[in-house]
């Protein structure tokens, strides 16, 4: 695990880095109480929190946003696969230096994330929920951009500010969307259907035939999948199509047209339309 730490405004942010050919374990903590924000934009790496004689698990973090408390006594072990590379952004804030935030912020932390500024443990989860489309770009680009020094750094600071910005809308409605929340039974099934897209996106099933494969009906999978997951089916598999399609290209030996074919783009225009919608460049800058 490799992590680049960036100070921004009054928060501390650690870019998480794991790629092996191997299975590896790694585990960290804090030095002091911090309420923290963790945005898995990539990898669907298996997290364990341990604290005291406690435990929480969390798996098929891909895409996940959560946020909570935490102190010295706890423990984070990410168990990262040779087919599962991490890319994670944590935002990490000192819960003594909360007074220093300015009085609108203050009173946002007040209002959605009252647990955590009031922890009665030592790991405390508040809001967590997978991300959205534009949360879920916000991440990639801190990633994938191609920016150096100061130009770098302010870059990096304004995409932190619009995930926590998206963070606390979407928090604002989790009350609405937990009168709806899906069934256990289901969540698998939607986990079932985001996995089989991964794993055809050149030739990916259709709507009917992905609804046969996991067991439910087309109008809940195309509802549900967006609430959970953030995105329609399609526009979910179209994110994950130009992510791979950049790690091919700033990874290997191939041509951009290779990688369009590879990824399910049968016009090369149009993925280099998409790509750059996604991006902000060419796919041939990130060869070059």
């Amino acid at each position: 695990m490799t992590r680049d730490f960036l100070n921004i405004n009054d928060f501390l942010v650690l870019l998480e880095y794991a790629d092996s050919n191997e299975e590896t374990i790694d585990k960290c903590g804090f030095d002091e109480e911090v309420i923290a924000f963790a945005f898995y934009g990539s990898g669907n790496v298996d997290l364990n929190v341990k604290y005291g004689t406690h435990q929480k698990s969390y798996n098929n973090t891909k895409g996940l946003a959560m946020s909570f408390f935490a102190n010295e006594k706890v423990d984070f072990i990410h168990t990262v696969s040779e087919s599962r590379k991490l890319h994670c952004v944590v935002i990490l804030y000192s819960l003594k230096n909360l007074n220093k935030l300015p009085d609108g912020e203050r009173e946002i932390y007040a209002e959605t994330l009252n647990e955590l500024i009031n922890p009665t443990s030592d790991y405390v989860e508040g809001p967590t929920f997978f991300m959205d489309h534009n949360m879920q770009n916000a991440v990639d680009k801190i990633f994938t951009n191609t920016y150096e020094g100061a130009a770098r750094s302010l870059f990096l600071k304004s995409q932190v500010t619009e995930l926590l910005a998206h963070f606390f809308a979407k928090v604002s409605t989790l009350e609405k969307d937990n009168n709806t929340s899906i069934k256990d039974t289901e969540r698998e099934k939607l986990y079932q259907a985001r996995e089989i897209l991964s794993k055809n996106m050149e030739t990916p099933p259709s709507i009917s035939e992905l609804s046969r494969l996991i067991g439910l009906n087309d109008f809940k999978l195309k509802k549900n999948f967006k609430e959970l997951f953030g995105f329609p089916v399609y526009k979910y598999l179209q994110n994950e199509r130009l992510i791979k399609a950049h790690d091919l290209l700033s990874s290997q030996d191939v041509s951009i047209q290779e990688v369009a074919w590879s990824v399910g783009y049968e016009s090369l225009s149009s993925f280099s339309n998409a790509f750059i919608k996604k991006y902000g460049f060419r796919p041939s800058e990130v060869k070059s």
